[in-house]
């Protein structure tokens, strides 16, 4: 599946996208994969209260099934202006 990085989250972690094999089945377990791999990401989602979250481009909680799933996306919240 391809793993999107948006905004400051893509800074932190250095790469805008990057294809993966995971076995996770939530975006939850996705995270504390990737979490686990390297400082970085484990700075990137440091706080989960500050990220959103799309599942094929449905914006979705962290508790959402990734199963069958080919991108997942990260980013900040949006605000209008």
């Amino acid at each position: 599946m391809d793993v999107l990085y948006f905004a400051w989250v893509r800074e932190r972690i250095g790469l805008p996208k990057e294809r993966i094999e995971t076995q996770a089945q939530t975006v939850a377990e996705l995270v504390s994969e990737l979490k686990s791999r390297e400082e970085r990401y484990e700075v990137a989602f440091s706080d989960l209260s500050a990220l959103r979250v799309a599942v094929d481009q449905d914006l979705t909680d962290f508790d959402a099934s990734i199963v069958g799933a080919r991108e997942v996306a990260f980013f900040p919240p949006m605000t209008g202006g």
